[in-house]
This record gives structure tokens, sequence and C-alpha cells, in this order.
């Protein structure tokens, strides 16, 4: 199973899929999400969930970026099912990190669409003063600011977000995540169907790549020392992938 491209997008479909994922990254490194985001999305491809994920620039026009990934989308899903390398009437749930969480909220928000659920990992909504380093130094003569602020973004998703099931992943060691104010807007507008699952690691978590470790012909001490390494490293983003596979199918043993 490759990697492939399609109006923009990058894909992974796997045979006989079970559902589609749309994935959106964070500010900056969601240029390449097949790449930076491959440890997580090619486990999830690897347990049957087709992935398209849609790179962006980013720029302060989240509304505008949150309008044309859904775009993308669509237009990418249209032609995998009009070639039958997708089939019809998968359900759809959005995945998202850090900004690519606004994006979703934003997309389900402001748009018509159809998902069984949204997973929203690091929330983050801040300004752009806080979201960017040195952003007063860029043109510090225009007060710039993200559209939609956080205060309308939040007053976005409180009266017209439309997607019921969430699910929400807050990391022990991130001091970017606003997780915790997210649930109670969406408690409230959907009560009783907001997840909230608490994991060990950081902000930059999801972009734990693999290293791939070949034992040689004779498996010796070292091959054991190795894999040991490798399964103590990417802890973290494995038990990410188990809690997103759990949530979007509680019946699966993994």
């Amino acid at each position: 199973m490759n990697w492939q491209e399609i109006a923009n997008n990058s894909i992974l479909i796997p045979p006989q899929p079970i559902a589609l994922i749309h994935f959106l990254g964070g500010a900056f490194v969601a240029t390449a999400p097949q790449a930076t985001y491959r440890r997580l999305l090619e486990g999830l491809a690897n347990q049957g969930y087709a992935v398209i994920a849609t790179p962006f620039l980013t720029s302060v026009d989240h509304a505008g970026i949150a309008e044309e990934a859904l775009h993308q989308f669509e237009d990418t899903v249209d032609r995998l099912q009009r070639t039958a390398r997708l089939p019809q009437f998968l359900p759809i749930y959005g995945i998202g990190h850090s900004m690519g969480c606004k994006l979703h909220l934003l997309i389900g928000s402001l748009f018509e669409v159809k998902r069984a659920g949204n997973i929203l990992i690091s929330f983050n909504n801040a300004p752009i003063d806080k979201a960017i380093p040195f952003a007063d130094l860029i043109t510090p003569a225009v007060p710039i600011e993200f559209s939609p602020n956080p205060t309308q973004t939040n007053r976005l998703v409180e009266r017209h977000y439309q997607v019921p099931r969430n699910l929400l992943v807050k990391f022990s060691n991130d001091t970017l995540d606003q997780t915790l104010r997210l649930s109670g807007l969406l408690e409230q507008r959907f009560p009783g169907m907001i997840s909230i699952q608490r994991l060990a690691g950081n902000h930059l978590t999801p972009l734990g790549q693999d290293v791939r470790w070949q034992p040689g012909d004779t498996f010796t001490p070292l091959d054991a020392v190795g894999q040991w390494f490798r399964q103590e490293l990417y802890k973290d983003v494995n038990h990410l992938e188990k809690a997103i596979l759990r949530w979007l199918d509680p019946l699966s043993v993994i």
C-alpha cells in the first residue's frame, strides 16, 4: 500500500476499506502530511481505514483554508468513486491535529457536511501572538489576527457545529492544548456525545516517526535491544493510534 496524490491530496486506500478519514495537520507541518504524520496515518490505513490527507499553507484566513480543504477533499472523493477506487457510502471521520482541529470545527460549523464523527487531537485556538512566534515583529504597524479569531471560533462551534460525536485527545505535557475549553462547548451542544482521552505525550506526539528496525538472518541480542528501543521511542504515538482505533470501533481487538 503506497501513498498516491490526487487533486493535491495524499491518499492511502487499503483493500476493502471500512471507513474514510479526512486528515488535517497542524500549522506549518501540514504542507506534507504524508511525511510528517506518516507513522500515525499508515497505522490507521493498515487497520482498514482509507486516508485522505489534505495539505495546506498556513495563513491568517482559517475559514478560507477550511473551505479549500473541504473542496479538495470532496473533489478527491468524487474522483476516487467515479473510478471505483473507493466504495461509496463509507462513513467519513475527520481527524485534526492542533490547527487541523480548528479547521475541522470550521468545516462542521460553516458548511453542510456529513460526518460519522471527528477526532480532535491537541486542539489549539490561540490568538496569533501566541500561536506564531514573533508575530508582532512581522507586521508591527498593522495588527493582525486569525479569521475567525478565537472568540469567533468558539461562538461558531457553540451555535453551529453539526457533528455530534467527537473524540478529544489531550496530552499530559502539552502547554498549547485548549481541549478542556472545547470539551465544555461541545458537551453543551451535544450532551453525552463527547469523549475525552488523556494520554502521555506532548503537542508533537502525533508527528512521531517510525524507525524500522530490520533484524538480520539470525535474531541477536542487538536486535532485541533495537526492537525494545523502537517500542519505547514510539510508545506515545502507539497509544494514540490505539485510542483512535478503539473510539472508531469499540468492538475491535487491538
